[in-house]
């Protein structure tokens, strides 16, 4: 059986720009997975800023913007999510990667910031974010 969304995840990714929406619907046909967040108000932002799982307070992120131009999503593997396993998280991202350039959608992945394939050059990891690149 193909994998799909459970109800909260398409809540959640229903809060994103369409590209990222266009993405992850064809990305769970492939590999299950979950969505953690898509649209964060001022509480939620500023509560991930303290808790060390963003960088940036309210309105800053990517994820203030609605809608959404930023997701986090985890694998979905032995039915559930997979949140403390960075190999698996980064296998997920290569697929995510992969799946956002055939279908011609820029983005950037949490767990290599600059794009360069490397992974340890990061000062920040977010391996489960998911963000549109701006147009240039």
């Amino acid at each position: 059986m193909m994998p799909a969304f459970s109800q909260s995840s398409i809540n959640k990714l229903a809060t994103c720009d369409k590209r990222l929406w266009d993405l992850f619907q064809e990305v769970v046909k492939h590999f299950d997975c979950t969505i953690l967040c898509g649209f964060r108000n001022e509480e939620e932002q500023n509560e991930a800023f303290e808790n060390h799982f963003s960088q940036l307070k309210f309105p800053d992120s990517l994820h203030n913007k609605q809608p959404s131009l930023a997701v986090d999503v985890a694998p979905y593997i032995g039915g559930r999510p997979i949140l403390n396993d960075r190999e698996a998280a980064c296998i997920f991202a290569g697929r995510v990667l992969q799946q956002a350039d055939i279908l011609g959608i820029p983005i950037r992945w949490g767990g290599d910031w600059n794009g360069n394939g490397l992974t340890t050059d990061n000062k920040f990891q977010d391996l489960f974010h998911f963000e549109l690149k701006p147009l240039n």
